[in-house]
């Protein structure tokens, strides 16, 4: 090293990755499950079983999803996992978390599309927290089944001010998911349900656009 050259700087223990970052499931777990393990470490063991897909590590993600600190990166290591155990474990959390964490876990089953979150999500549509209600209301349009949105039909007449624009929202966004399934007589249908006079207007306005689009598409068969 040059002598007028200096040293970089080596990080303290508790933020270095180590191995962390090219880890097997077993490993990672032993992180996660241990009370001693730097915050930091676990952070990046989150993220790490994420892109193993290791359904092994889902119990120990899903302890953290109550975590101050970790609550987030626990979901991002179980949203990628393709396994059911992996939405249990977010179904199981909704009951047992509160404000940010539960909006986080909301937005993760949405991510993920699990139909059979859907009851405790209409739940939370109609509960007295407003931000809750918004964040269940996206979730169900993006699980995007016939029954999602159903419910969000029934809601819009139930809901009002910001509650409703985001239950309006998300019955786009249910229209979009049916028209990737190919199931464009539903999304039409309900491009039709939200151009109502009476629906919120940058909803309506994007109903009528989406039957234009749908209607002049030479590449969606009609």
């Amino acid at each position: 090293m040059p002598q007028n050259e200096k040293p970089k700087p080596v990080p303290p223990p508790q933020f270095r990755e180590g191995e962390v970052t090219t880890m097997d499931a077993p490993g990672l777990i032993r992180i996660l499950s241990d009370a001693s393990s730097p915050e930091f470490q676990k952070a990046k063991a989150c993220q790490r079983a994420g892109e193993l897909g290791a359904r092994e590590a889902v119990p120990a993600l899903a302890a953290l999803l109550a975590h101050d600190h970790l609550s987030t990166y626990a979901r991002y290591g179980l949203e990628p996992i393709a396994d059911p155990s992996a939405d249990e474990a977010f179904r199981a959390a909704l009951p047992k978390l509160k404000g940010n964490q539960l909006i986080g876990v909301i937005n993760s089953i949405g991510k993920r599309r699990d139909a059979k979150a859907s009851p405790a999500l209409v739940k939370l549509m109609y509960g007295a927290d407003p931000d809750l209600a918004r964040a269940a209301a996206e979730a169900l349009g993006s699980i995007g089944t016939e029954s999602s949105a159903k419910e969000l039909q029934a809601a819009l007449p139930r809901t009002k001010g910001l509650t409703r624009m985001a239950v309006a929202d998300a019955c786009l966004i249910c229209a979009d998911r049916f028209l990737q399934s190919g199931k464009r007589d539903q999304a039409l249908a309900l491009y039709a349900f939200l151009s109502a006079p009476e629906m919120p207007k940058p909803a309506r306005l994007g109903a009528m656009s989406g039957i234009v689009r749908e209607e002049n598409s030479i590449t969606r068969p009609k």
